[in-house]
């Protein structure tokens, strides 16, 4: 509190210093500088400073400049003139301490702002160090994905390649062992006295077309493997099934299962692959004739039917009445390489919906409640075929 004050005094005591000096030039007395004194004490000493300084410079006016001079008297006629010097001495005070409190203000407001924006700062610096650790750990994961990715795509193929072994191994032995059976026949008929040429001519051509069937076997199912584009041609299904008429009647006649066909008339053609779409349903007839072998007490029957699903599809149904599937079963029959067989591989069913559903088609299997089991899977008409 003392300093401020005796700043005030001390500009009062120079403002009237300046003006005893001054006065003899002027012709009324020259008070102005007392203004700029009370500004100052404001200013520089805060608002009790300046009302100190209004108070000594007024003392000091009425003392020094107003008449009667070197007394504290105020005439009549000059008290206007000292209210107003009173008057402006403190608005000048008031004037000079505002700005004052308001450039403080602003400067506090300036220093909170800098030290608000030095902390957002600091902030930003720490949510970029992290960002940028972030990154460099995404980057690292995304190098060990691309690595696990690679191993994987290393491993698929090796996969691929097991798969196709097995695929070729399960699906050439059909026609591999009805050339070995025909053979067989040839060398019987040819061995019979005398020889009868007609039916060892008959048995070679069959040993023809199954050797030729399973080239062609093969071919496909790498094609399938390889995901290359199928051959595709207009089918009449009831055709491509009835082509297997005589090979499965002599594998049920064999396994004392009955073969029935119910073959809708006027199917649409549907366009597909005629050998890839004849091997689905031979793996369903072959597994529907090894879930009869060991059944009793009821009727042994293959039924394969076909009928017009809808306007999009046809619909083909392989039907036994073997011993049926469990729901456990059912759920994993299409994995590759489970099996039920004692001989089996696993690989049919698993081929035979690649297949389906490269047709974009569908396969699925449900038990039936009198035993037994139906297969049956779907082949657009046309609307989702492709020319190729």
């Amino acid at each position: 509190m003392v300093r401020p004050w005796g700043i005030a005094l001390s500009f009062v005591a120079m403002a009237l210093v300046a003006t005893l000096l001054l006065q003899r030039l002027f012709p009324y007395p020259f008070l102005f500088l007392f203004f700029p004194a009370v500004m100052a004490s404001a200013w520089f000493g805060g608002m009790s400073a300046g009302l100190l300084a209004v108070v000594a410079s007024t003392v000091l006016v009425d003392y020094f400049f107003v008449p009667p001079f070197h007394s504290f008297a105020i005439n009549a006629t000059d008290g206007t003139y000292f209210a107003a010097f009173v008057v402006c001495a403190l608005v000048a005070s008031w004037v000079s301490s505002s700005k004052k409190q308001s450039e403080e203000a602003l400067r506090e407001a300036r220093d909170r702002l800098e030290i608000r924006v030095a902390e957002r700062t600091a902030e930003l610096e720490r949510s970029n160090a992290e960002l940028r650790r972030s990154m460099q750990e995404h980057e690292i994961a995304e190098q060990t994905l691309r690595k696990t990715q690679a191993d994987l795509a290393h491993l698929s193929k090796v996969m691929t390649m097991g798969e196709l072994t097995c695929s070729i191994a399960h699906e050439v032995s059909q026609p591999l062992a009805a050339v070995v059976t025909n053979g067989h026949a040839c060398l019987e008929w040819l061995s019979a006295a005398p020889p009868d040429v007609g039916e060892a001519r008959t048995a070679a051509e069959r040993i023809i077309r199954d050797g030729t069937r399973a080239g062609v076997v093969l071919g496909r199912i790498r094609a399938l493997v390889k995901k290359e584009a199928p051959t595709r041609d207009w089918l009449d299904m009831n055709e491509v099934i009835r082509e297997l008429g005589v090979l499965l009647r002599d594998e049920a006649a064999r396994a004392g299962v009955s073969l029935r066909l119910d073959l809708a008339t006027d199917l649409p053609r549907v366009k597909g692959d005629r050998i890839q779409l004849q091997q689905v349903v031979l793996n369903l007839a072959v597994n529907g004739l090894d879930a009869m072998r060991g059944t009793t007490g009821r009727p042994r029957e293959l039924l394969i039917c076909t009928a017009k699903e809808s306007s999009a599809a046809i619909l083909i149904q392989v039907r036994d009445s073997g011993a049926g599937l469990s729901a456990e079963i059912a759920a994993e029959i299409f994995r590759p390489f489970f099996t039920t067989k004692p001989q089996g591989i696993g690989m049919g069913l698993p081929i035979s919906r690649s297949i389906v559903e490269s047709h974009q088609g569908r396969l699925w299997a449900t038990p039936l409640s009198g035993g037994g089991s139906l297969f049956q899977f779907t082949v657009p008409i046309g609307s989702r075929d492709h020319d190729e």
